[in-house]
């Protein structure tokens, strides 16, 4: 069959696609070693993690401003949490202070600056909030000379330019984005401070952070080989138990639960739409030019294969280049890659008529690998790579389309897996900080090979595949750890090298 037919028939039949094996719950299999002759004392598989799993899909899927989720939202959100425990100190300490002082580390220092984390702390501090944060004065923000004055408890503060400290880029703190608030006494002495560290895909926490008080889940899984216990066990669908666990752990309701959903799912939408009717270049000290809307004239103008390909790129570049311009996008997992899902999800309802319904159940399988991913490895490109990036959302979108054109959780589950193995070893390493190259494009890349993961897992005899997402994900986690600081996100190796000339 030739290249253009096999993709005209694989757009025409998926969306109504029935399986077999529609109940195989079966562990994923892996390899025998004592079949490898010769290869004495060779490393195996230690098994699926235990812990269990109690993150919520508004922490996972979160609406913030461009370009990085990790680098952008989280330094937002440490801010405003920051001065929220300002409003919180006695006022008798709090008469002592005279700064704000925020310090960088690692790459929040050395790429911190092409991804506006120091215009996201003044925002925090100024009182923003990720999801509706005002993207024109994080603009204004970053103009020099600029300053603001902040009220806490009657107490006024200037911030600006000089609240920002670009610190060491080597450290020794236990997560590679750290970011360090302090309140200064008139001798530079702390008054109040705060170890933050942005964990990626807009996550954070702080050195001393209470546990905090949440629902216990319905369904207690660690990994997918335990989801798919309690599938099998609770004669359940994965949705099913995505949506009861989610409103145990936050107490919301199913409604609101949807209406999160369908927040994330129109941004995402919108995302798309707005991308392809802009054109010109992109903030950025060199020249870069939009192309999503270019791609998907000439897209247009294809057919069969061709066509599907420029057009599934052209989402993912659309939505992206938004994002690089500072627009709301959603974290999926991460901002650096928030093209990747959107692209499969306009595909989802555009081209191959999946319902609202079905584009819900979907994001809530999404939102299961994302789990995964974050639990059980990492979805920041400064601790992995991008693979934690662009794999994992290649992933989740593979998943997304698979489980919610009613296909088995094993076809789902080899779905997810097939996409994230094809990213392992990916390197970050943007040039000169900026979510553009090779960022951008990579979006694209990771759509086209999520969807390719979805046709493979749901044409292949599943009973005769080898593995599954949790040795994938663990195989992730022990790439990223080998990977060479210089090639995760810290601008320093790779493309950020090779592409810039002394």
């Amino acid at each position: 069959m030739k290249r253009r037919d096999f993709f005209k028939a694989a757009i025409i039949s998926s969306a109504g696609m029935s399986l077999v094996f529609k109940h195989d719950l079966s562990p994923a299999k892996g390899i025998n070693a004592s079949v490898f002759d010769g290869r004495e004392g060779v490393r195996c598989y230690q098994g699926p993690p235990t812990d269990t799993i109690d993150t919520s899909i508004s922490e996972l899927l979160k609406i913030g401003p461009g370009p990085s989720s990790s680098h952008t939202v989280a330094p937002l959100r440490i801010a405003a949490n920051f001065r929220a425990a300002m409003e919180e100190l006695p006022r008798q300490r709090l008469s002592r202070a005279r700064k704000i002082e925020a310090r960088l580390y690692g790459s929040l220092s050395s790429t911190g600056r092409g991804h506006h984390t120091d215009r996201a702390i003044l925002a925090g501090l100024l009182g923003e909030k990720p999801e509706s944060c005002d993207t024109d004065l994080m603009q204004e923000l970053g103009h020099s000379g600029r300053t603001d004055t902040i009220s806490v408890q009657g107490q006024d503060f200037v911030i600006g330019a000089e609240t920002i400290v670009w610190a060491k880029v080597d450290h020794n703190f236990p997560f590679e984005n750290t970011l360090v608030m302090r309140l200064l006494d008139e001798q530079g002495e702390a008054v109040f401070s705060r170890q933050y560290y942005s964990t990626g895909g807009g996550f954070f926490k702080w050195k001393g952070q209470p546990e905090e008080e949440r629902g216990e889940p319905v369904y207690r899984y660690s990994s997918m080989t335990g989801f798919k216990k309690v599938a099998e066990n609770e004669n359940k669908e994965l949705h099913e138990i995505m949506m009861a666990n989610e409103k145990a752990i936050t107490g919301k309701s199913e409604q609101e639960i949807v209406a999160h959903l369908d927040l994330v799912l129109d941004t995402m939408q919108e995302g798309v739409m707005l991308g392809l009717e802009e054109e010109g270049l992109l903030p950025a000290p060199f020249e870069f030019y939009r192309k999503a809307r270019h791609i998907h004239q000439q897209a247009l103008k294809m057919e069969g294969g061709d066509r599907f390909m420029g057009l599934v790129s052209s989402y993912a570049l659309a939505v992206s280049e938004g994002n690089a311009a500072g627009r709301l996008a959603v974290t999926a997992p991460t901002l650096g890659s928030a093209g990747t899902i959107p692209a499969v999800l306009h595909l989802m309802q555009h081209k191959l008529n999946y319902s609202r319904d079905a584009m819900r159940r979907g994001l809530l399988a999404a939102a299961l690998v994302g789990f995964l991913c974050k639990n059980n490895a990492s979805v920041a490109g400064a601790e992995v790579g991008c693979q934690g990036e662009i794999g994992v959302a290649s992933a989740m979108a593979a998943a997304m389309i698979t489980h919610a054109g009613g296909a088995s959780l094993q076809a789902t589950e080899t779905a997810a897996s097939r996409a994230l193995m094809h990213h392992l070893g990916m390197s970050c390493d943007p040039v000169g900080g900026f979510v553009l190259i090779p960022c951008i494009e990579r979006n694209a890349f990771g759509a086209l090979k999520g969807y390719n993961a979805y046709l493979l897992a749901t044409n292949e005899m599943l009973s005769q595949m080898w593995g599954g997402l949790d040795r994938t994900i663990a195989a992730m986690l022990e790439t990223g750890r080998a990977l060479p600081r210089a090639y995760r996100e810290m601008g320093t190796g790779g493309l950020a090298v090779t592409l810039v000339d002394c």
